[in-house]
């Protein structure tokens, strides 16, 4: 999504995630290829100060914050609800929702000082409006359907300060978090419950990142995009 934004004309781009290999790889990358400055932050989503203080330093560094993605997140699949740990439970929550509002936060309070408005984009997916079939994935499913309701409840708050907050709900994604053995019989019953018969492509998500932050979307807060290759219409 960084990519397809530095593509459409962003003039900087700043990463923020807890994994400093992959963090340090993904700017180095993106600045090569897009020729605009890329720089990494180590943050943990679930830290509200720290997300403060990193969120002032890419004002300090980049300029003005006017694009928000929050795509941070983890899933536990293939946990039965009565066995599911009270600890994982909450951890699970906090980087979902609870990251992703922090992260929110931080933008918005920049954002509504400046006077300029801005696009947050979240990043939900079908799990928060379908239980999916077959694995068990209680957690998961309640902080995606979080997600999108606190979307909607920012995008209520923030539009007088022309802040857009809007939601892309992806369905089944051929991404990191599917790659896993375990998963690969399950990965065949997911292409068959989706009308178009495959997993979707991490970069099909581009295009609604960009329109979502674009002005092409200026009349749209508060909106649930699916790209989902249909599986919610059964």
């Amino acid at each position: 999504m960084a990519q397809a934004l530095a593509e459409a004309g962003a003039e900087a781009i700043a990463l923020l995630d807890v994994k400093q290999d992959l963090g340090d790889a993904a700017a180095a990358e993106l600045h090569s290829t897009t020729g605009i400055p890329v720089q990494y932050y180590k943050v943990d989503v679930r830290d509200g100060d720290a997300i403060a203080e990193v969120i002032a330093r890419v004002t300090s560094d980049l300029g003005a914050v006017d694009i928000v993605i929050n795509s941070a997140g983890v899933v536990d699949s293939n946990i039965k609800a009565e066995t599911y740990d009270a600890a994982m439970f909450r951890k699970l929550l906090d980087i979902n929702l609870t990251g992703s509002f922090l992260v929110s936060q931080a933008c918005a309070r920049h954002m509504i000082a400046a006077r300029n408005g801005g696009s947050i984009i979240f990043l939900s997916s079908i799990a928060g409006s379908r239980v999916l079939h077959p694995q068990q994935q209680c957690a998961y499913n309640a902080s995606k359907a979080a997600v999108a309701q606190l979307a909607r409840s920012l995008a209520a708050e923030w539009a007088p300060h022309s802040i857009r907050v809007n939601t892309i709900a992806p369905g089944y994604m051929d991404t990191a978090l599917n790659r896993e053995a375990l998963l690969e019989a399950q990965k065949k019953h997911w292409s068959a419950m989706t009308p178009m018969g495959r997993l979707g492509k991490p970069d099909e998500l581009n295009g609604l990142a960009v329109f979502l932050a674009s002005d092409a979307s200026g009349f749209v807060t508060g909106a649930e995009i699916l790209a989902d290759g249909g599986y919610a219409v059964y």
